[in-house]
């Protein structure tokens, strides 16, 4: 099914580009609400016939699934729409914004339902069994294990962290929907009407955990997170594979929305190279990764001296200094200035993100060495922060 799915609406479509990739959301969306409907009918029909708070509970699991599609849809078709002069980074960031309403959404219903199943544990009520519940339990669990692998692979086409959210929120459906039939079967069995409630609140409580982890998933593109590792190594790795280049820096990736990203950086090429060699080089980068990545990237050109020269050697001295007292510490930008009486010293101390010790020592430490080499060595070294 998924394959005549994709094969169907997706011919020839690109899902790299912007609007193949809001054609390939719209269609999972479209599919969750037609699915998470007919679930939620079904699974309400057979809890109101039988009594089962149980069964309800997961029928309004479903209905805040089918919510949750709603919103993924419509976080598609606003993200699809095009850059304008107050967006100039278009408006992709409306599937993360859809993602905290569709989060909301999911706790409110699981705080009722936990409520619900509360009052039933404290006021058990007889349920009627019958194979109809059975039957649509049975039925849930082999259409959401189906939805799983359907949006588990759309995810994967697009790169939607969104749909991939959605893959696991089914699969974890099974669960809790096991669960149920589990606690219908045991009422029956045990006469203990107890159950239902007990595991009308367990699915509740599994809803508040399933809705927070995914609005923090949804919150940490805008809070602005790390960027994804593979990504940063990609970068890195295609930046220096050209021959010229001999070191990067200062990496920045700007998230605005899944398939809208942006990054700078830093290249360090050698000073025999003429500006307009350099730029041209620069040029040929940005368009690489623009046609290979669709990656708008902006790049800075900072000169440096061969590894033999005064600059060099002390560049390799102050890296061995600082493998010696913190290896996670590293420069960059290190320039000589000679003057009559002294030398200036400028360069950039790269600290990690949540550095814990106080930059301030390892800045002291690295003047007092400097000043053991040289006692002409005046520093200005300025503290940077690693983003990556």
């Amino acid at each position: 099914m998924t394959s005549w799915l994709i094969d169907r609406f997706l011919r020839r479509t690109d899902v790299q580009s912007g609007e193949g990739r809001a054609r390939a959301g719209n269609l999972a969306g479209i599919v969750g609400i037609v699915c998470n409907v007919l679930l939620f009918l079904g699974k309400f029909t057979a809890g109101t016939l039988s009594g089962s708070m149980a069964i309800s509970a997961d029928a309004f699991n479903n209905l805040s699934d089918a919510g949750s599609s709603v919103m993924s849809l419509l976080g598609f078709v606003l993200g699809a729409k095009k850059a304008d002069p107050e967006h100039p980074f278009g408006h992709a960031r409306y599937e993360y914004l859809a993602g905290m309403a569709v989060c909301v959404m999911i706790m409110a219903i699981g705080l009722n339902l936990a409520k619900e199943g509360l009052l039933k544990i404290l006021h058990p009520t007889m349920l009627e069994f019958g194979w109809l519940p059975v039957t649509v339990m049975l039925t849930s669990i082999l259409v959401k294990l189906w939805m799983s692998g359907f949006n588990r692979r759309m995810g994967e086409l697009i790169g939607s962290d969104t749909l991939k959210a959605t893959a696991a929120d089914s699969r974890n459906d099974c669960l809790s929907t096991g669960a149920v039939l589990v606690s219908t079967i045991l009422c029956e069995i045990t006469g203990f009407m107890i159950i239902d409630g007990i595991m009308a609140l367990a699915v509740a409580l599994f809803i508040l955990y399933s809705g927070y982890g995914l609005l923090k998933d949804a919150l940490d593109p805008l809070l602005g997170r790390s960027p994804d590792p593979e990504l940063v190594r990609l970068i890195e790795k295609t930046v220096m594979s050209y021959p010229k280049v001999q070191g990067m820096h200062d990496l920045l990736i700007h998230d605005y929305g899944p398939g809208n990203q942006f990054a700078s950086f830093h290249v360090e090429l050698g000073e025999d190279l003429s500006a307009l060699e350099a730029h041209d080089l620069i040029d040929h980068i940005e368009r690489d990764f623009w046609k290979q990545q669709h990656l708008q990237v902006v790049i800075h050109h900072d000169p440096i001296e061969a590894s033999d020269s005064e600059t060099g050697k002390l560049k390799a001295y102050i890296l061995e200094v600082l493998e010696q007292y913190d290896p996670r510490l590293t420069i960059h930008d290190l320039r000589l200035y000679p003057e009559e009486n002294h030398i200036d010293v400028l360069f950039d101390l790269l600290l990690p993100a949540g550095y814990e010790k106080d930059p301030d020592e390892a800045l002291n430490y690295l003047v007092e060495k400097l000043k053991e080499k040289n006692r002409a060595y005046i520093c200005a070294i300025k503290i940077d922060q690693s983003y990556i």
